[in-house]
């Protein structure tokens, strides 16, 4: 029997309205008690005086790129960026090559998970099959094998019939629909959001209502059958008025958020000098839509952080701007922007920072965690507020190196992860 100790750190765990000094006592792989001045024989002990202890930080939109596409990235080296960037689990979407859309290619993840993975891992099968948007998987077989969740990611679902369709088929499997929204018509070979900055650039945009039309029309077709219909990294202001609307509803809409549509805005585009890392679909917005995303997580209409962590090899992004490969790595800067830009900035406080991060992520995919509960999974997140750090791509744990945040000083870091009642990472004396 093995027993880890955390010893004096600030407990915060939303779930259960707790945010005081206490102490947690990890017994095997599960969270035994948590209280004052806990005492366990043999038990390793982690002095975390000053520091806050979380349940363990889940990203539920990661790309780790195998089976198929190694050379961005693997199982092992997604999931040590994700244990150092403070995330005990992640969600892997299903554009591998070939596409997850089948139990075996699902079995193979698990199974390459279970024996090279520094956290857990939560495979998302595909929508449909090779994410053509045609024929629909099968969502039971994914199921089985242990997807969480269905998800085109990169492409939406263009045909209404065939998203009707799989959130009738997902809702017999109590699967989460989650959907890139984006009007292909409107999108077709752009590279930036469309407005003043694409103009000046000569660049071909992207209009925000591309992403609104089709987060209305998924919010509808949930609302017409019943399904759960998540909206991956949100970044329009219609298009956060539109799940609003439909939670006011009852429908059964949640949406998540990243930090590059956090921070960022298109400007960056012309503030770079083309910098392929500021590449991503969907594409850096206007100001206001930043400000409407960060007021999205403010009154709860937007229910996580996720990173949509995308590696690509430096062949990919240094390219002309229009020809690059979109999207940009996240799992080791994520939190450090939380909590540098919303948290010390008064956007958001701690509590509802963890409960983005954590206790939501659990809750909108059913996965355990995202407590402290004695019994959960013993995954946890540990942070310190104090500690100021440069971002350092040379030093990711990922293969990628294509981040917009380069350089830039951070302060608050997470500094240890466990997972299972074991260290996955430890940073706590640097």
């Amino acid at each position: 029997m093995s027993r880890l100790l955390l010893k004096g750190g600030r407990v915060i765990d939303p779930a259960q309205g707790v945010d005081a000094t206490l102490d947690v006592l990890i017994t095997d792989d599960t969270v035994a008690e948590v209280g004052p001045r806990l005492s366990a024989r043999s038990a390793q002990v982690v002095d975390v005086k000053g520091l806050v202890v979380c349940p363990g930080f889940i990203d539920i939109h990661t790309h780790l790129r195998e089976p198929g596409q190694e050379h961005k990235e693997t199982i092992a080296t997604g999931t040590r960026a994700a244990a150092a960037g403070g995330f005990s689990a992640v969600c892997a979407m299903p554009n591998t090559s070939p596409v997850n859309d089948n139990e075996g290619i699902t079995r193979l993840i698990v199974e390459r998970a279970r024996n090279e993975a520094a956290v857990r891992v939560f495979p998302i099968g595909a929508i449909t099959q090779g994410s053509k948007g045609v024929e629909l998987s099968e969502f039971g077989d994914l199921r089985e094998a242990g997807c969480v969740a269905v998800s085109d990611d990169g492409w939406p679902v263009a045909d209404a019939r065939v998203m009707r369709r799989a959130l009738e088929y997902a809702k017999a499997f109590d699967l989460v629909v989650i959907e890139h929204c984006e009007e292909p018509s409107l999108s077709q070979e752009t590279c930036m959001n469309e407005g003043a900055v694409s103009t000046h650039l000569g660049l071909r945009g992207e209009p925000s209502a591309g992403e609104a039309i089709m987060v209305e029309r998924d919010v509808l077709l949930a609302e017409l059958t019943g399904g759960r219909i998540h909206i991956a990294h949100i970044s329009a202001t219609a298009s956060v008025d539109a799940v609003k609307r439909g939670k006011a509803r009852g429908v059964r809409v949640t949406a998540e958020a990243t930090p590059h549509h956090l921070f960022l805005t298109d400007e960056a585009v012309r503030e770079t000098g083309y910098d392929t890392s500021t590449k991503m679909k969907p594409p850096l917005r206007s100001e206001g839509d930043r400000q409407a995303v960060i007021a999205g997580l403010q009154n709860g209409t937007i229910d996580c952080i996720a990173t949509d962590h995308a590696p690509h090899h430096v062949d990919d992004k240094k390219v002309e701007y229009d020809h690059a490969a979109n999207g940009v790595v996240g799992l080791e800067t994520a939190v450090a922007l939380c909590l540098d830009r919303l948290v010390a900035k008064g956007l958001v406080d701690l509590p509802q920072l963890v409960a983005l991060l954590s206790t939501n992520p659990a809750r909108v995919l059913d996965l355990p965690g995202g407590t402290l509960a004695p019994g959960s999974p013993g995954d946890v997140t540990v942070l310190d507020l104090g500690r100021k750090r440069q971002v350092d791509p040379s030093r990711f744990q990922s293969k990628g190196r294509n981040t917009p945040f380069g350089g830039w000083i951070l302060k608050g870091w997470p500094v240890a992860t466990v997972v299972g009642g074991k260290l996955a990472w430890d940073d706590l004396r640097a």
